[in-house]
């Protein structure tokens, strides 16, 4: 472990490594007699690689039993400092990274970043191709990244909040709700293909700035306009050219570009610092690809970076969509436990005439199997059906 641990002092640390790295030490001091007793085999040799197994460490292998109380926050803020860490590095990575890298990294990480569940997202918001302002209210949430219960699986097969979740930002979507033609005007500026020039941008933060400092919530001089919601809806509108932000990612995204720190308020720090470092990475120049998936993936090509951002291993089953959807299962299953006691008719006889319906489209024929193993579970034909439908349809 002490090898293990010092491993990093012979490594070309970059300035924001070795701050990462400084800091996992003071949280290491505090952990070092139960590091200790861990017997490590696997020594990495770039910084990348030596978080990913500290980090590997403290959840798999460190004995949390011989912890004590007071030990246990230096432990989280150690994961904390070794994600940060990954992600710094993985960033890093991505500044120098040639398209196909780039897209390989991407489909390795598709399953824990549910990739496929992101393309669906911007799938709807290409789709809708509305104005914001003849939206209905739970359209308008998708577009600018706030949840509710209203977000059915059935309608909303995704996270609207998967990118950038705004909920947080009351006053804009205060603002969105009794204004968004004004917001419909600020996104006029931004053109929907070619790439959007400095002039087209600043003419989107003008109107923007001007809804939050003319339309006022509790402030009499108005409202300062928020970076982070403004971002999402570049997104959603241009993801080969914008990234969504938090203020929560701007900070780690900013030491993993190797750029200076803007608040979130700072749209120059935006456009010129974060959005200007993006133009020049190799990836980011690639010409449109010819094969369908990966032009998929090229027409997002920016607001994917968020991929080579950490997350938990549980991240994907954290979606507010596989949470609604699974609580639809669970309550269908209840439901047809009294409706199968009320008929008389096989898991196949029920299979075959909810499939004899018109209408139902041959991929659902072609998994009558599916169908009937779930009807055996406890499902009713309709229940399965309908959800084959908003997950494959």
């Amino acid at each position: 472990m002490k090898k293990l641990l010092t491993a990093p002092v012979k490594m070309a640390l970059s300035d924001a490594e070795n701050a990462v790295y400084q800091n996992i030490l003071k949280y290491v001091t505090e952990l070092s007699l139960n590091l200790m007793a861990v017997k490590v085999t696997n020594h990495p040799d770039d910084f990348l690689g030596w978080c990913k197994e500290l980090h590997r460490i403290c959840q798999e292998d460190l004995n949390l039993d011989y912890l004590d109380d007071h030990q246990i926050p230096p432990l989280k803020k150690l994961e904390s400092s070794l994600e940060q860490g990954i992600s710094i590095n993985q960033l890093k990575m991505a500044r120098i990274a040639p398209w196909p890298i780039f897209m390989s990294f991407i489909e390795e990480q598709s399953d824990l970043h549910i990739v496929e569940e992101r393309l669906r997202l911007l799938d709807y918001v290409h789709e809708l191709d509305l104005p914001l302002a003849q939206m209905n209210e739970n359209e308008r949430l998708a577009i600018s990244g706030k949840h509710t219960s209203k977000h059915t699986p059935a309608e909303f097969n995704f996270d609207v909040e998967l990118f950038a979740s705004t909920r947080g930002a009351k006053v804009f979507h205060t603002l969105l709700a009794q204004q968004p033609e004004l917001f419909d005007e600020a996104l006029s500026c931004i053109p929907v293909e070619g790439d959007v020039t400095p002039a087209q941008y600043q003419l989107f933060v003008a109107a923007y700035s001007k809804i939050f400092s003319d339309h006022t919530v509790d402030k009499p001089q108005g409202e300062k306009a928020p970076l982070a919601p403004a971002t999402r809806l570049l997104a959603m509108k241009r993801p080969d050219q914008f990234i969504a932000l938090t203020n929560a990612k701007i900070d780690v995204l900013c030491q993993g570009l190797s750029i200076a720190k803007f608040n979130a308020f700072d749209f120059n720090g935006y456009w010129q610092d974060m959005i200007g470092t993006l133009r020049t990475c190799p990836w980011w120049h690639e010409a449109e690809p010819e094969d369908e998936q990966e032009a998929k993936l090229w027409k997002a090509r920016v607001i994917l970076l968020d991929v080579f951002l950490f997350v938990e291993a549980e991240f994907a089953d954290n979606s507010n969509y596989l949470r609604l959807l699974n609580k639809s299962l669970n309550k269908a299953t209840t439901a047809s436990r009294f409706s199968r006691a009320k008929t008389k008719l096989t898991a196949e006889e029920l299979a075959d005439k909810a499939l004899a319906e018109e209408g139902i489209p041959e991929y659902i024929k072609g998994k009558r199997a599916t169908i009937i193993n779930e009807i055996k579970n406890g499902k009713t034909p309709e229940q399965v059906i309908g959800l084959m439908r908003a997950i494959f349809g």
